[in-house]
């Protein structure tokens, strides 16, 4: 592989010939090597399933016991497969840390700030005043503001953006000479992506750290990682710098990779309206008191106004906090609003619980994370079967729209049988997607629904989204903090910032002409 660091100097990390197979003996990574220097950047990119993340988890010796494991990972000239676990533990942390894809589910919801970046450090028999200590300029470090502040939160008291500082600030609390970041901005907005790959490409300078960048965002390789490896099915596809596979990538699948065209958004004429909504705003309480009492409020929405027409896609976009998920409940009707929620003529924020029931068909929502959002307990068939129930449908054309909604969504009808841990990210999409779809409603609101997706397979839904717009005539609500995706599915595009609109535009017309300084930030954090 080409480096862009001193070859002379000798590696820290080197991997060669490690091949992982599964107890079925299908292999999961073929004939790995890597070389790692101090200081040096290298991405693995590649689709869900192509051995990015078990190349991390073998480094650190974390591969689980039925794995069946050949061939030789050695840091600083030692075999980490030939330690004892005293050995790993000790690794762990010090020599190699890890940040991880989720911090909300990576993080203990029931340790504080303070225990959760301290524990290392205590365990390592500093006293509690020097891990406070410690633990404040790690946040410092982190550029988390008012880092003592922020001691005695939970992880639920803190944004995404903060939650994976805190999740870094415990990555380096040990000083270790490799990091290794699993999407560590996945779930992030564009803007707190950039600030927390510049914090680690920071922190990686000033610590003369070696980083292995794991993503399946290009745009983010191209400007953080010295050098790339593409995997693809457990085996390595061509290996290079930066500059050599993005200038002249050799394999049709690194070209496809880089091919970040998601297509043109459908040219709509309509003028019959669906949705209308008139000075909707959103306000959460503050209670305070044993009483409970209201003393003040948050605004998460400032009173707008929308027009959706049938068949037309709306983007809403802006970064964390700024509004988009609030909004979206709102309009479901799944949190309080002020003002008017006019869904084909009918206020829904005049309607009743009794008497939204039957409208709920006409609206549905497609969340971020299918996996949180689907029962794991029950099969696809179940899952897609559960919002038809009231329907008093009977057997046969139960299964008939069943089969029907999965053929929409491209799935196998074999696939009503599996469950959703039997399912790809991409797959399960396509599942939640389908609950929505078998109401037949008129209006989807989608927040984030590829966020957590390989490019190819947000590709792969994004073009299926379009296909179903066009086939039935949706109108799409479409949250998303990625301005290429809006671009290539939606007409209009509603920027906020800090629960206000800042903008509103033809979509086309906002990418040429954007009237802010702030949405000119947005497209520019998400070119590539």
């Amino acid at each position: 592989m080409h480096l862009t660091q001193d070859a002379t100097k000798s590696p820290i990390l080197t991997i060669e010939q490690l091949s992982i197979c599964n107890a079925q003996q299908q292999p999961l990574l073929q004939d790995f090597h890597l070389t790692l220097h101090a200081g040096q950047t290298v991405a693995l990119v590649g689709e869900s399933g192509s051995g990015k993340s078990i190349s991390s988890l073998a480094i650190l010796g974390l591969l689980p016991h039925h794995l069946q494991v050949t061939g030789s990972i050695r840091l600083h000239g030692h075999e980490v497969f030939s330690m004892s676990q005293a050995q790993l533990q000790a690794l762990r942390g010090h020599k190699v840390a890890m940040i991880f894809q989720e911090p909300m589910t990576a993080l203990n919801p029931l340790h504080r700030v303070e225990k959760l970046i301290g524990e290392s450090l205590l365990l390592q028999g500093l006293s509690k005043q020097k891990v406070q200590q410690r633990v404040i300029q790690l946040l410092e470090d982190v550029g988390m503001p008012e880092p003592e502040q922020k001691l005695k939160r939970y992880p639920h008291e803190l944004s995404g953006g903060q939650r994976q500082r805190v999740m870094i600030a415990m990555a380096l609390a040990l000083e270790p000479e490799i990091l290794i970041a699993d999407e560590p901005t996945t779930a992030l907005d564009v803007m707190l992506q950039a600030q927390v790959l510049q914090l680690l490409k920071q922190l990686q300078q000033q610590r003369n750290m070696a980083m292995i960048l794991i993503s399946h965002d290009l745009a983010l390789v191209r400007r953080y990682a010295d050098d790339i490896v593409v995997l693809n099915r457990g085996k390595i596809e061509e290996a290079g710098s930066v500059q050599q596979i993005f200038e002249s990538p050799k394999t049709a699948y690194t070209q496809q990779l880089l091919d970040h065209d998601f297509g043109h958004a459908l040219a709509v004429q309509s003028n019959r309206p669906l949705l209308e909504l008139k000075q909707l705003g959103v306000r959460f309480p503050i209670k305070q008191g044993l009483l409970n009492r209201v003393k003040d409020y948050v605004v998460a929405v400032e009173p707008l106004d929308l027009y959706l027409a049938e068949g037309e896609s709306i983007g809403i976009v802006g970064e964390s906090g700024s509004g988009k998920t609030s909004l979206a409940l709102a309009i479901a009707r799944l949190v309080d609003s002020d003002g008017q929620i006019v869904l084909l003529g009918q206020d829904l924020n005049h309607c009743n619980e009794s008497q939204l029931r039957p409208l709920r068909r006409n609206f549905q929502m497609v969340f971020q994370d299918p996996y949180s959002s689907l029962n794991p307990r029950m099969t696809v068939e179940q899952l897609i079967a559960e919002g038809v129930s009231l329907l008093n449908l009977s057997q046969t054309e139960m299964q008939q729209r069943i089969e029907q909604v999965l053929e929409q969504v491209e799935l196998p009808v074999a696939f009503k049988l599996r469950y959703p841990h039997q399912l790809s990210g991409g797959q399960r999409q396509r599942v939640a997607l389908a609950r929505a779809l078998i109401l037949q409603p008129k209006l989807i609101i989608l927040d984030e629904p590829t966020s957590a997706l390989d490019r190819t397979t947000q590709k792969a839904i994004v073009h299926l989204l379009r296909q179903l717009q066009q086939q039935l005539e949706l109108s799409y609500l479409f949250i998303s903090h990625d301005l290429q995706i809006v671009r290539a599915l939606c007409q209009q595009v509603m920027v906020l910032h800090h629960a206000k609109v800042v903008e509103r535009q033809a979509t086309e017309q906002l990418f040429l002409q954007p009237q802010t300084e702030y949405t000119r930030q947005l497209i520019q954090a998400s070119e590539y």
